[in-house]
């Protein structure tokens, strides 16, 4: 008996080293390369009840970007050091971070909406349209306090005998979308950034910028922004006050000039009868 139990520990004390020489063999062999293949072997050796569902090595030099499920994290690329947090690209004033989640769930920074599709404009206007909100309005805010936010904070385009005011983050794909359509409008809007999911560098960038029109446009299409010298930027902390302030907790958030609030994107048809119902 005693030798069948001196047997049985050294058959698992084998299993054991066999186990972690895999393990060992399988972290060197990924640490000299970047095939995403040797990385989430590695990787699974190292996390085995953690389900991977994409790993990306060209994106950050040294880094592997690893997607499991809807969570997102980092590891080199020996599987070793696993980094959870944003990561920022510097040059380009971009968070990767947050770019990358809205990839995986563009829903996230919609506002006041659910878990609205890119198909559901039709739902949209019909929510708006229902018998217990014949305005279209999700809220109403005081209009002079929208007017005493600061110009700092504010990139002004278009032109128009009626205003808008829009909260957007520069990462928000219906935010882009929203700002598509409010070019093809005859509107003058005010568009007032703030950070949804940590994007307040490209912000900054934005509004410092010499030409902050051509930044916008720059920080919605993903590129590199031209920007210039530090600037102030305090009007982009009222913006984010105002917004919590106002529990706009996504985005776009759209204001009209009257104070009349409504959260997520809305189609041009929408937009140009929901305008009309403006203060002159």
């Amino acid at each position: 008996m005693e030798l069948k139990g001196k047997a049985w520990q050294v058959a698992l004390v084998a299993g054991l080293l066999i186990s972690s020489a895999a393990a060992i063999a399988a972290v060197a062999q990924a640490a000299g390369t970047n095939d995403p293949e040797l990385v989430k072997a590695a990787l699974s050796e190292r996390l085995p009840k953690t389900e991977i569902t994409a790993i990306d090595c060209e994106k950050i030099k040294g880094v592997c970007e690893v997607q499991a499920r809807q969570n997102l994290f980092y590891i080199d690329h020996g599987a070793r050091y696993l980094i959870i947090g944003r990561v920022y690209d510097m040059e380009t004033k971009q968070d990767l971070t947050a770019a990358r989640l809205l990839e995986m769930n563009p829903d996230m920074l919609v506002g006041g909406g659910g878990s609205q599709s890119e198909g559901d404009d039709a739902s949209q206007q019909a929510r708006a349209a229902a018998p217990g909100n014949p305005s279209g309005n999700d809220g109403q805010i005081d209009p002079a306090a929208l007017a005493a936010l600061p110009k700092s904070g504010a990139v002004v385009m278009g032109r128009g005998a009626k205003t808008l005011t829009v909260f957007s983050d520069f990462r928000c794909g219906y935010c882009k979308r929203l700002h598509e359509t409010l070019a093809t409008l005859n509107v003058k809007v005010v568009e007032r950034p703030i950070s949804v999911l940590g994007t307040r560098p490209i912000s900054e960038a934005v509004i410092c910028a010499p030409d902050k029109r051509r930044a916008v446009e720059q920080a919605y299409d993903g590129g590199a922004i031209t920007s210039g010298a530090k600037c102030d930027t305090t009007g982009l902390d009222a913006n984010e006050a105002f917004a919590r302030k106002h529990g706009f907790n996504g985005t776009p958030v759209i204001v009209r000039e009257d104070g009349a609030v409504v959260h997520g994107y809305r189609p041009r048809e929408f937009l140009e009868s929901w305008l009309e119902g403006s203060a002159s």
